[in-house]
């Protein structure tokens, strides 16, 4: 990532599992939720009607996302859709064999996250759906899904994080889960949920030139969702910040929020390394166990409330769109090499 001051002071944390050594916001307050089990846990029955809402995301080989119980467009189920996990775990449904054709694992210093191609008519999105966001606000306040929880052991123990957000439609999804923070970048600010319409490549940028390939990747960290550098003063970068364009109805008054101009892409794409490839993504499991007897066919969707766009990723260098500049000390995060990066502060 690129750093615009001359000067670092390298903060250099380990990995911990107490509430209290993780910035706050980072970490998930309350229960799992009713539907869910207290704790996350590998080898639960397989049960392809459960209800579960919580998804683990651990590993190329051990990652849940969400997706509906029955046939249905994700905007129109975003609120009740269950945890289907690539292993039997959480008493979640398992993604059978077959349905990921594409998968790439980054881990970095802020997040972790997770891109994948497939068939997900076998998850009940029905072919051609553009699918939708969901993320743990909603617009009940209570999650979309209502009561779904992530949980992840990336940063050496399972931790229950408290902000992520998953894109997903009919072929494609991509899941950010946020797991670290400091005063200039919030876990709220990373996993910026706000952006529906922009799709997996402006709000999660990267190489998804990975369809047919089955990677874990080490990479550097993303601006936060719509954040552009436009200068730096004494030091300290001033950086403009996106508001995606809307207009409806309260009240019997119309109002409009939001950016008349909308950028084609985030600033830039952050860089991998130490990458590793396996074969595929399998869980074994026979998918007559799974209730699978011939492979699904899909439907035609209908016309989805929010649009997902498949984006290509941002250049090196775009041009700054959005609201009035404002003023943030520059931090910069370090890409996870071995167990948990550092920060480094510049002043």
């Amino acid at each position: 990532m690129r750093s615009f001051a001359p000067a670092a002071v390298l903060l250099v944390a380990s990995a911990r599992s107490a509430l209290a050594d993780f910035y706050p916001g980072v970490i998930a307050t309350g229960t799992m939720g009713i539907t869910n089990p207290p704790q996350p846990s590998l080898g639960t029955m397989i049960n392809q009607t459960s209800v579960a809402r919580l998804l683990s995301v651990n590993s190329i080989e051990d990652f849940c996302i969400f997706a509906p119980p029955y046939m249905a467009n994700i905007s129109d189920s975003e609120t009740f859709e269950v945890a289907w996990c690539t292993q039997p775990r959480n008493n979640a449904r398992v993604i059978p064999d077959g349905t990921l054709t594409g998968v790439s694992f980054l881990k970095t210093s802020a997040y972790v996250q997770v891109y994948g191609y497939g068939d997900f008519t076998k998850l009940n999105i029905p072919y051609g759906d553009e699918g939708g966001e969901l993320d743990p606000h909603g617009a009940y306040g209570s999650g979309n899904p209502i009561g779904g929880n992530v949980t992840s052991n990336i940063t050496g123990a399972d931790e229950n994080f408290a902000e992520w957000m998953l894109y997903i439609d009919y072929n494609q999804f991509c899941l950010r889960v946020c797991t670290s923070a400091n005063s200039t970048y919030s876990a709220a600010a990373m996993c910026w949920h706000e952006l529906d319409e922009m799709g997996c490549g402006f709000v999660m940028p990267g190489n998804y030139n990975y369809n047919g390939t089955f990677e874990t990747c080490d990479a550097d960290v993303a601006y936060p969702p719509g954040w552009y550098p436009t200068a730096t003063v004494d030091g300290t970068t001033l950086f403009s910040t996106f508001a995606q364009y809307y207009t409806g109805v309260a009240n019997g008054q119309s109002y409009t929020v939001g950016d008349t101009v909308t950028p084609t892409a985030a600033y830039f794409t952050p860089s991998s390394s130490n990458c590793a490839t396996t074969a595929t993504v399998s869980n074994g499991i026979a998918l007559a166990s799974l209730g699978i007897t011939s492979s699904a066919s899909g439907s035609t969707a209908s016309v989805p409330k929010l649009k997902f766009e498949h984006s290509s990723g941002g250049s090196s260098s775009n041009g700054a769109a959005g609201s009035a500049s404002q003023i943030y000390p520059v931090v910069t995060f370090i890409a996870l090499l071995s167990g948990f990066a550092g920060i480094a502060l510049f002043h």
